[in-house]
């Protein structure tokens, strides 16, 4: 088992029909491998913060999942909810179409939103869904995800056109530098995948076929 990458991994449930019973064994699992944290979808937060209590994993959850399309006061009070049902981890996706009209400010705003309503409680990170952007939106996503003072910029919600790519990772890693984290997500389902973006700059990697990741297996899983 590759110990050095599981704690780099966020164990992801986030399909809609995530079941109770899913959550248990998602949550057990981060404990057995000792992944980072769990990533669950918030109505499951404190439920996974239950179960994981008296562990080191984190529980992380997602912010305006999966189009980004809500508004700034929405994931903010979104972000204060999660946070007090014990998140220490929220992965915002930004306005997506907002930036692809150029409305720069108006993006860098949504994601200090969500950066003033976790106020050090609790890490975030910026999903900028990078199939959907061109190699500068990409780069300018980044840019003002840094500038709104964010910890992490990530590649996907896995639930739009594609996934994380190397060259995706390495671009983003040149733009935000070595001081902010990047996390690949969506279609990391085994072990060469997931070295290849930490050889790439990855920083965290998302996915729900974490177990078979770091045994060396492969996974038919989505995300």
């Amino acid at each position: 088992m590759n110990m050095t990458l599981a704690n780099k991994i966020d164990h992801t449930a986030l399909k809609p029909d995530t079941t109770n019973e899913q959550i248990e064994t998602l949550c057990n699992e981060a404990k057995e491998y000792g992944f980072y944290s769990v990533c669950v979808n918030p109505t499951w937060v404190s439920y996974a913060k239950e179960l994981l209590t008296g562990s080191n994993v984190a529980v992380c959850t997602v912010i305006g999942f999966p189009l980004g399309a809500t508004s700034s006061a929405v994931k903010a009070f979104e972000t204060k909810y999660t946070i007090e049902k014990g998140a220490t981890e929220v992965d915002m996706v930004i306005n997506i179409a907002a930036l692809k009209d150029g409305k720069h400010e108006l993006v860098q705003q949504d994601i200090e939103a969500v950066v003033q309503a976790a106020s050090g409680k609790a890490l975030v990170k910026v999903i900028i869904e990078t199939c959907l952007l061109t190699d500068e939106e990409k780069e300018t996503a980044c840019r003002l995800a840094v500038a709104a003072g964010a910890d992490y910029v990530k590649t996907s919600t896995g639930f739009s056109t594609g996934g994380a790519t190397t060259e995706d990772i390495a671009l983003m890693r040149k733009t935000v530098g070595p001081d902010i984290g990047v996390k690949a997500s969506g279609g990391v389902r085994d072990l060469q995948t997931a070295q290849a973006m930490v050889d790439a700059g990855a920083s965290r990697i998302g996915a729900s076929a974490s177990v078979a990741i770091v045994n060396g297996e492969e996974s038919n899983s989505d995300y």
